[in-house]
């Protein structure tokens, strides 16, 4: 057993010494997948704990983040499909979340590592004690400058493309339908989304296994680079971590060029 944590602990020095020589991601996104089915795999009746337990699991990769300087994190902890699980299950999470938002504006790693909380999302379909706990952890955060870590929640891409074409929509001022169509440009679009103002996501890895990106920042992963690990989200490892940036470094990405 001591050979095998040994022989583990150099493979995972070893992917790291590899990956600090090469460019990173300046914006990861995480899909964070697999919390149910590892609880049912574990046998717990209470699919929450699987929750709790990714929850957990935040605070280690969001220390990885920075300590390969990666500057930008999304995560997408609640989508607008979530919404039509049973309501017990929706009120379960949505507790969860609640309270490890409140536990990242205490917790060491956002303060002593600088990273300033975002939303991204439509707040108006949250809980309003949830609304109040995300408006504090933004305005307590607000400071920070050295990361990002933009929390999708009530999100969904397709939602947000929608939302961003009818605030263009309500901003122009022109004389015909016709004359509105074509003035649309895609920087119109861009500048109307949640993610205004930060630059596109460079790798989106997504746990679990599952092979798809179910509308997460579909508009701004047009030229992003994707990684599907099989690890469900609660047993997420460090080198599945560094096998995904290895894999994105080992890529030879042309933006459609």
């Amino acid at each position: 057993m001591l050979i095998k944590r040994l022989l583990y602990y150099s493979y995972e020095k070893l992917l790291e010494r590899g990956v600090k020589k090469n460019k990173m991601p300046t914006h990861l996104g995480l899909i964070l997948d697999g919390n149910r089915r590892y609880a049912k795999e574990m046998g717990y009746d209470d699919l929450t704990i699987g929750h709790k337990l990714g929850a957990k699991k935040l605070d280690d990769v969001l220390q990885w983040c920075n300590d390969l300087d990666i500057k930008i994190i999304t995560i997408w902890v609640f989508s607008t499909e979530n919404i039509q699980r049973n309501k017990e299950e929706v009120e379960a999470l949505l507790n969860v979340i609640q309270e490890k938002i409140v536990e990242l504006t205490k917790s060491p790693v956002i303060k002593k590592n600088g990273f300033k909380i975002k939303a991204l999302g439509k707040m108006d379909a949250l809980p309003d004690s949830l609304k109040s706990v995300i408006k504090n952890a933004e305005a307590s955060t607000k400071n920070n400058t050295k990361h990002i870590l933009n929390i999708a929640i009530g999100y969904g891409g397709r939602e947000e493309i929608v939302e961003a074409v009818r605030k263009v929509i309500r901003e122009k001022r022109v004389d015909s339908i016709e004359e509105l169509a074509n003035s649309i440009t895609t920087e119109d679009i861009t500048s109307n989304l949640y993610t205004n103002g930060i630059p596109d996501p460079d790798l989106i890895i997504r746990t679990s296994g599952e092979i798809r990106l179910s509308g997460f920042l579909l508009w701004q992963s047009a030229y992003s680079e994707f990684y599907f690990c099989d690890a469900l989200w609660p047993v997420f490892r460090k080198i599945d971590f560094f096998r995904a940036i290895r894999s994105y470094q080992h890529r030879n990405r042309r933006f459609g060029r």
